[in-house]
């Protein structure tokens, strides 16, 4: 019969077990716990089952009592406690089948034997106090049993776990169909992206092929470029230089006289046999620059004499706009080491352009050096007062033969060669050149260029007296 129990841990109800008739009302009452408790039936029955093969091995090992208690928490538990008086061990097929059923914690002992169950259960808001009064309930209404009712009982939760067997079954063949249509689905989309990304593909690699198609042609066409200007630079320059010379000739003072006017001619014939050389020389050192035919040879550069060359060079060719040359101070210049050659063509160019388009204020060099002692760079800044660009056109400037427009530049001739060749030096002696512009305020341009060798304070210098 059902009864509190007088000793171990809290317990909401106890059976006693010494009577197959106590296994019967064990299995029954064991099933009325865990439906209360809120167990599923397959549950209920793997318990009842669990505990009537414990009970049915212990008969004859002396009086036994099955405790149940809960337990409450984040997982609530329903805890079974069999124990009984001697110290006989259960069998082994008993042991194995049960744990096949429930999770078992068994404590042999010389005077006594105890076998827990843990069953976890579904969550719930319980207490451990209101699942103890279910159990006690449910516990309570077991009553006697005889062998017929639990067979009977048996054939009950045999017939329902196998109904539920079988809806388990015909469950599992419904979710098998449906995971072979999507089987066959999933396989249908991967022939078909197989399919599409084959053609992909294709059209990758034909893309390629055509590129490089592409890239070929346009490497010939670059190499062919080349050599048709160099050809004609080469083939212009010798004609050139006998037209400058011959007209030299006719004005040289040990010449046969010639009249004012033809004089003027000669000198107009000499000026653009100048002119025309100038270009082709530009237009010559442009496709050597893009070619890679250029060479770098790095050597000290004295910064004063290539300041004072410079300043010289522009002052006898633009000295008559009377628009000054401002120049740093030459005592804080240094020597640097990088090509001097190359430096100077970057230079000439940029400040060519400074004084041919300012007609008033001033044009200004600034040189210094900036950097780390570790790693150097030349600076220079090339500033004038002069038409400016336009923001429109800025984005064009350094494109080969690109000349900008505007009446504003009327009278000012050239070939659209000089910033793009600067910019080609200058990232040819690993540097960079940066533009800045504006319309009617005038330019600047700054050249930063990487050397080696002393600079003098390690500091930046610049500025200085005309």
């Amino acid at each position: 019969m059902a009864r509190a129990a007088d000793r171990g841990p809290r317990t909401a109800t106890s059976l006693d077990l010494a009577s197959a008739q106590d296994v019967f009302r064990l299995r029954r009452g064991a099933q009325r716990a865990a439906a209360a408790l809120g167990l599923e039936h397959q549950d209920q029955v793997r318990l009842a089952t669990a505990l009537s093969e414990l009970g049915r091995d212990r008969l004859g090992c002396g009086p036994g009592t099955v405790s149940f208690r809960s337990e409450s928490g984040e997982q609530p538990t329903l805890v079974v406690t069999l124990e009984w008086g001697r110290g006989l061990e259960p069998t082994v097929e008993t042991l194995q089948l049960v744990s096949r059923l429930v999770v078992i914690e068994y404590e042999p002992h010389e005077k006594h034997g105890l076998v827990t169950i843990r069953q976890p259960l579904p969550a719930n808001h319980l207490t451990a106090t209101e699942m103890d009064e279910r159990l006690a309930r449910s516990l309570g209404r077991a009553g006697p049993a005889t062998e017929a009712d639990f067979l009977r009982a048996q054939t009950r939760d045999l017939i329902a776990t196998l109904e539920e067997t079988r809806a388990q079954r015909e469950e599992l063949l419904r979710l098998n169909e449906e995971l072979e249509e999507t089987n066959q689905g999933v396989l249908a989309l991967y022939s078909e992206l197989t399919k599409e990304l084959e053609t992909t593909n294709i059209g990758v690699l034909a893309l390629h092929s055509e590129l490089d198609e592409k890239s070929r042609l346009l490497r010939e066409a670059s190499e062919a470029k080349t050599r048709f200007w160099t050809n004609i630079s080469h083939e212009l320059r010798a004609p050139i230089n006998s037209v400058v010379a011959l007209a030299r000739l006719l004005m040289d003072p040990g010449s046969e006289p010639v009249s004012p006017e033809q004089r003027r001619q000669i000198t107009l014939i000499e000026a653009s046999g100048q002119t025309v050389l100038s270009l082709v020389s530009d237009l010559l050192d442009v496709v050597k620059a893009e070619s890679g035919l250029l060479d770098v040879h790095r050597a000290p550069v004295d910064l004063r004499l290539l300041v004072t060359q410079l300043s010289a060079t522009f002052e006898g060719t633009y000295g008559a706009k009377g628009v000054p040359l401002v120049t740093p101070d030459l005592k804080d210049l240094p020597t640097v080491i990088t090509d001097e050659k190359l430096l100077t063509h970057v230079l000439r160019n940029l400040m060519s352009n400074a004084c041919k388009f300012t007609d008033e204020g001033e044009v200004r060099l600034d040189v210094g050096i900036s950097g780390e002692r570790s790693s150097p760079s030349l600076r220079v800044t090339i500033t004038d007062t002069g038409v400016g660009i336009p923001a429109a056109e800025l984005g064009r400037v350094f494109e080969e033969f690109y000349q900008v427009r505007g009446p504003h530049q009327s009278g000012h001739a050239g070939t659209g060669l000089g910033l793009p060749y600067a910019r080609t030096l200058t990232e040819l002696l690993g540097g960079t050149l940066e533009l800045t512009s504006t319309a009617g305020v005038g330019t600047r341009v700054e050249v930063l260029v990487p050397v080696d060798g002393p600079h003098g304070r390690g500091e930046e210098t610049g500025g200085g007296a005309q």
